[in-house]
């Protein structure tokens, strides 16, 4: 194997749940089908480890250069907790999503918590990679970039 981040097997499909945007609108789930997807879990709050890992995402899809059109970034937001208005602001083109259903948190490997990860999504709407906290950016941006050289979707 060459990739640097844990393969999930087998491939987990997402189910296309209902969540709702911010603003209250709903938007399933099946809205980010189409696009490779960097995914996050974690509470509104986003103490500790969690700035980090969204500056790391936005960077990912950065580093992609002319591809970085087929990267969607999304948080999936586990509470009601209020996020503060300058996360947003820095984070303007990043899919912000509430109410993780106990069926779509299923999914989600049980090695650890959820909001440990960055997850990746493919534009089938397959869960297939996931990377630590800590993970090496240069690394992942490497899996992504093969994915995205031999992908003939998203």
């Amino acid at each position: 194997r060459v990739n640097y981040g844990t393969l999930i097997e087998p491939a987990r499909l997402l189910p296309d749940v209902t969540l709702a945007t911010l603003d209250g609108r709903p938007y399933k789930l099946s809205g980010l089908r189409g696009k490779w997807v960097l995914l996050t879990l974690d509470g509104g709050a986003c103490a500790a480890a969690c700035p980090d890992k969204l500056f790391k995402m936005r960077q990912l899809r950065t580093m992609q250069g002319k591809e970085r059109e087929r990267i969607e970034r999304a948080w999936l937001i586990t509470d009601d907790e209020k996020l503060s208005t300058m996360l947003i602001r820095e984070h303007d083109d990043m899919k912000f999503l509430r109410g993780a259903d106990a069926a779509l948190m299923r999914e989600f490997p049980n090695d650890g918590a959820p909001s440990d990860h960055i997850y990746l999504v493919d534009p089938l709407g397959h869960l297939i990679l996931r990377y630590p906290r800590d993970a090496n950016p240069a690394r992942i941006s490497r899996d992504i970039g093969r994915l995205l050289k031999y992908s003939r979707i998203g």
